[in-house]
């Protein structure tokens, strides 16, 4: 496994190692030991996933302090357009996004810090996007920004959004609790 860092602090791609074989293939998604390695120190407390139609988006979602998580994300059936903007209003990234495309059993695992809104569109039916999270779920603690209020370019004309997700308030009308 090797890992990538972007712009953004704290935020990772970890491309894993493919082992092939006559029977399919092994990716391994995490490692404490490994994550270590890396720096990456990381207690798992909730783990999930979604099932998404083509065009769908989902986001731009967090949990608020003392919730708040890192979470690490991975794509296992379909493909997704990722992307990530900085909330941290003391970062020198604050207010910038990073985007990437993510396939199924391509091996990349994104690691994404607290303080960030995450979203994605699915590229393909059914797609199914695995989470894990250093935080469990706290409904009154959870959040988000308009998924089109930052700038971003989803390169989609008819999106298929929740209620919640088009309720939430656009980027530089939220004040960031970070």
């Amino acid at each position: 496994m090797k890992i990538i860092k972007s712009f953004i602090e704290g935020l990772y791609i970890l491309q894993s190692d493919i082992f092939r074989d006559n029977r399919g293939k092994f990716i391994k998604i995490y490692s404490e030991k490994l994550f270590e390695n890396f720096g990456l120190n990381i207690e798992i407390k909730e783990s999930y996933y979604s099932i998404s139609q083509k065009n769908a988006i989902r986001g731009m979602h967090f949990q608020r302090l003392p919730y708040d998580h890192i979470k690490l994300l991975f794509v296992t059936n379909g493909s997704i357009l990722d992307v990530m903007i900085d909330i941290r209003k003391n970062s020198s990234t604050f207010g910038k996004y990073f985007s990437i495309n993510i396939k199924a059993n391509d091996g990349k695992i994104l690691v994404i810090p607290k303080g960030l809104a995450h979203g994605f569109k699915s590229l393909e039916d059914n797609t199914i996007v695995h989470y894990m999270q250093t935080s469990c779920y706290a409904k009154d603690y959870d959040d988000g920004i308009r998924y089109d209020s930052f700038g971003f370019d989803w390169n989609c004309e008819n999106p298929l959004l929740s209620d919640r997700d088009l309720n939430f308030k656009k980027f530089l009308d939220y004040e960031s609790p970070f």
